[in-house]
C-alpha cells in the first residue's frame, strides 16, 4: 500500500492534467460564444440599415428642400445661413443612402474579418 500522502500527489497530478484543457476548452467556448454573439450584433445593425436607411436618407432629401425653399424667401444672410443647411443635409442623406446600400457587404466584410480574428486567437 502506498502512503496517504503519495496517494494525494498522484489525485493533485491527475487533477492537474484534467483541469488545464478543461479550462482551455472553457475559455475557447466562451470566445465563440461572444463571437457568434458579436456576429449576431451585425446581424441586426444591418437589418436596420437595409430597412429604415433608405427611408431616413429620403426624408433628409425632402427637409433638404424645405431648408433651401425657406431660404429663398428670407434677407441675403439667413439665405445663405439656409442655404448650408440644406447642402449639409443632402450630404447626410447621400452618407445614409450609401452605407444603407453597402450595409450587407459591409457586414459580411465585418463578419469575416472577425472570424478570421477569433480563428487566429484560438490557435
Amino acid at each position: 500500500m502506498d502512503s496517504p500522502i503519495l496517494e494525494a500527489q498522484r489525485l493533485l497530478r491527475f487533477a492537474k492534467y484534467i483541469t488545464v484543457p478543461l479550462f482551455v476548452l472553457l475559455m475557447f467556448s466562451r470566445s465563440m460564444y461572444a463571437a457568434s454573439q458579436l456576429v449576431t450584433e451585425l446581424d441586426s445593425i444591418k437589418l436596420v440599415l437595409m430597412q429604415i436607411g433608405p427611408a431616413l436618407s429620403a426624408v433628409l432629401f425632402v427637409l433638404a428642400g424645405i431648408f433651401y425653399a425657406v431660404g429663398q424667401m428670407l434677407p441675403p444672410d439667413k439665405k445663405a445661413n439656409f442655404h448650408t443647411a440644406a447642402i449639409n443635409i443632402i450630404i447626410g442623406a447621400i452618407v445614409v443612402g450609401a452605407l444603407s446600400v453597402a450595409s450587407t457587404s459591409l457586414a459580411v466584410a465585418s463578419t469575416q474579418l472577425l472570424s478570421n480574428f477569433t480563428a487566429v486567437n484560438t490557435i
